[in-house]
């Protein structure tokens, strides 16, 4: 039987990994301790993998596919194909940025300011790259954790770390001078597994779902009642992917409107869908958007 390796990235991305894949068909259990988790597909192994290290497994063929980040894959420099990308974080949609933070009093204001200091990272390939390209000689080394903390405890200059909203990073007593690169999640494939049919067939079903699911997740679904005379008020109102759907119900001069719109305007929209004479409005969550 044909089976296709997927790695699932351990650590901050595991939690919203796993709600992407129950959301797009595919129910992943994980026990303590355990690093292959089992899935409700027999076609399918998994492994538990960090997303530092997924660009190194699926680049030697240990992992057929797997999750990472855009800044993992540049950091190795990884030979691997980039399937999709899947902008979702621990905690929200939006892409993460690695920046370069100093102490909220320190003199530094721009990167040639650090000339000849130290900077700590995890990311420290793509670091010393970034400097080095811009003729400007800093000494990088590799932080194991708290990198935040560096520069209190003089260990460092200045830090090169991921943030979603800057909010952290303030809040260790540091500033933000600039940001270095954007980063997202995304799904990439070992070449040989690209290359076999069977496998390509699948990691290509599994990267439509999962950005069918990502789609749908600030999105929803609105059934409601409608007069035939009111119709052209409220299809006015209603903003959609696509056309609404429109059905006329049995012996009655109403109609049924099914559409899909962004959670956000829901709260503003059914009072305006009332008040233009929609009935029995329904709101339903949706799995996928493909």
């Amino acid at each position: 039987m044909n089976v296709l390796k997927l790695g699932i990235p351990k650590g901050s991305l595991e939690r919203a990994t796993l709600r992407l894949f129950e959301k797009s068909g595919w129910r992943i259990s994980i026990a303590d301790r355990n690093y292959f988790p089992e899935i409700n597909d027999d076609t399918i192994k998994c492994s538990i993998v960090r997303a530092q290290e997924m660009p190194v497994h699926v680049e030697t063929g240990t992992i057929d596919v797997g999750l990472t980040g855009r800044d993992w894959k540049e950091e190795h420099e990884s030979d691997v194909i980039t399937v999709a990308d899947l902008v979702y974080s621990k905690s929200s949609q939006s892409p993460a940025r690695w920046v370069l933070a100093v102490a909220a009093d320190s003199d530094v204001t721009k990167l040639s300011d650090l000339r000849g200091k130290k900077v700590a990272t995890e990311l420290v390939n793509f670091t010393r790259k970034y400097f080095a390209e811009r003729g400007i000689d800093v000494k990088v080394g590799f932080s194991w954790g708290a990198t935040e903390a560096k520069v209190a405890a003089g260990l460092a200059d200045a830090i090169v770390e991921v943030t979603e909203t800057g909010s952290t990073i303030e809040a260790h007593g540091l500033k933000i001078i600039q940001e270095l690169m954007q980063t997202n999640t995304i799904l990439i494939a070992n070449k040989e597994a690209w290359e076999d049919s069977w496998k390509r067939t699948k990691i290509q079903q599994i990267a439509l779902l999962l950005k069918g699911a990502l789609k749908a997740e600030n999105m929803v679904g609105l059934k409601m009642n409608v007069p035939k005379d009111r119709l052209d008020e409220i299809i006015e109102l209603l903003p959609s992917i696509t056309s609404p759907t429109v059905a006329n119900l049995f012996n009655a001069d109403w109609v049924s409107i099914e559409v899909m719109i962004s959670n956000d305007r829901v709260r503003e929209l059914i009072p305006q869908l009332i008040d233009k004479g929609a009935e029995g409005i329904i709101e339903y969550p949706l799995n996928k958007v493909i």
